[in-house]
């Protein structure tokens, strides 16, 4: 979880909201390259570095942050239980084509109840664009705040009318450390990455894609533009998760699109059944 900036609260030990230099050694991102001269802040059991604070200290400080944020997701997580609706949490840097992507999925998912809670530090741009396709939604902004939370998503969730059996797709804030350690009482986390990002992505950011249970490889119709291998893309998301799913997907072009409505459309039927037998 973010420890140096605290996420949400006003200060951590007397460190303020200052995501410069250490926010993305958080999350136990630990590096172990051989490179002498590098510079490596990840180690300990806290996997993060704060001037003069202990990692016990800083363990410390993560659990109650984690163990609050985790009552929160919970309340939530019975809440969207008891409606049958399926819940994904997307997540990327900025810049994938997320939002793009969402709105393509709401055109496309047609009369499917759902809902959008939009996550970003300012602006309800998103929010407009999402509005735009007829469906509801919420903007979220968290300021200075990197990541939404379970508190700041059950609030939201508050502002919408939830249909049954329907979906919530929950658009985090465009960052590929700190929502990978926050519950926000989803179904699952759905990472999109962008062909241009690189092959290497998954393996500079591997808690995200090892907390996801789907990678959305978009923007595929740019592939032949750029100098980057597909395949290595997908060898790299299973090296740090055997078990993610991965889908090859185009906002622009819609290739792939039916191959992701079908696993939304899956998901949430297994969720009716499992919903269902208890």
């Amino acid at each position: 979880m973010c420890t140096v900036c605290g996420c949400g609260d006003a200060k951590v030990e007397g460190h303020s909201h200052d995501h410069s230099h250490e926010h993305g050694h958080a999350h136990g991102q630990h590096h172990h390259h051989h490179h002498g001269d590098d510079l490596h802040f990840g180690h300990g059991p806290a996997g993060v570095e704060v001037p003069g604070m202990s990692q016990e200290r800083l363990v410390e400080i993560e659990t109650g942050i984690l163990a609050k944020n985790d009552r929160y997701a919970a309340a939530n997580r019975t809440r969207l239980a008891g409606l049958g609706t399926f819940a994904i949490n997307l997540v990327s840097s900025p810049g994938s084509g997320k939002t793009t992507l969402l709105c393509m999925t709401i055109e496309a998912l047609g009369d499917a109840p759902l809902a959008v809670i939009e996550g970003d530090q300012q602006t309800a741009n998103d929010a407009d664009r999402i509005r735009a396709t007829g469906a509801q939604a919420i903007q979220v902004n968290t300021g200075k705040g990197c990541h939404l939370d379970g508190h700041m998503v059950g609030h939201a969730m508050e502002h919408l009318e939830l249909a049954r059996n329907g979906y919530l797709f929950i658009e985090n804030v465009g960052n590929l450390v700190c929502p990978a350690g926050f519950d926000l009482g989803e179904d699952c986390k759905v990472a999109i990455l962008s062909v241009t990002e690189g092959e290497d992505k998954p393996l500079k950011y591997p808690d995200m894609f090892t907390a996801a249970r789907l990678a959305l490889l978009n923007k595929v119709d740019l592939a032949p533009h750029c100098d980057l291998d597909l395949d290595l893309y997908e060898e790299n998301l299973r090296r740090v998760n055997p078990a993610i799913e991965v889908i090859r997907v185009s906002a622009r072009t819609g290739e792939g699109m039916e191959n992701w409505l079908n696993w939304l459309q899956g998901a949430l039927a297994r969720k009716a059944c499992r919903a269902a037998a208890e």
